[in-house]
């Protein structure tokens, strides 16, 4: 599995960290080896552009996902295909604000974001309530699972 992670703003990422949690995240949802993931971590100059560019709002958002190859995860018979999965933008600025207002650690959100963008890579969406019930459960169980493995 290629992940290839880039920090374009001017805060501290636990590079490290996002990538083995991208690398479990993957791997709970049955992703073939062979795919590719991007993270870009960009400023709010950049990240509020791509929200208007692409999104049509204003102001910076927390996670945007580029889907590329419209990967599905795999099943315990059989892992998805081969392919590029695509790329997720997240702004470290917008991520420390919110885990402020949360209450918890900035690597946290950052890492809930990362899970959050990869989940929309493989198809998953919050538009509807039903869709956000399976998104988030499955993101928290995601979670869970890999702080279990971290504390270890």
């Amino acid at each position: 599995m290629s992940i290839e992670i880039n920090n374009e703003s001017e805060m501290t990422v636990d590079e490290a960290r996002v990538l083995r949690l991208a690398t479990f995240a993957l791997d709970q949802m049955r992703i073939h080896p062979a795919a590719d993931l991007g993270f870009q971590f960009v400023g709010e100059d950049v990240m509020e552009k791509l929200h208007i560019d692409w999104m049509d709002e204003p102001g910076p958002t927390d996670v945007l996902s580029f889907p590329m190859d419209e990967l599905r995860p795999g099943t315990e018979a059989e892992l998805s295909a081969p392919g590029l999965l695509g790329d997720i933008v997240i702004c470290p600025s917008v991520a420390a604000a919110q885990a402020q207002e949360a209450g918890h650690e900035y690597m946290d959100e950052v890492l809930l974001l990362a899970t959050h963008g990869i989940l929309h890579l493989l198809g998953f969406d919050h538009a509807e309530e039903f869709e956000r019930l399976e998104m988030f459960t499955i993101q928290d169980q995601i979670l869970e699972a890999f702080y279990k493995i971290e504390a270890a």
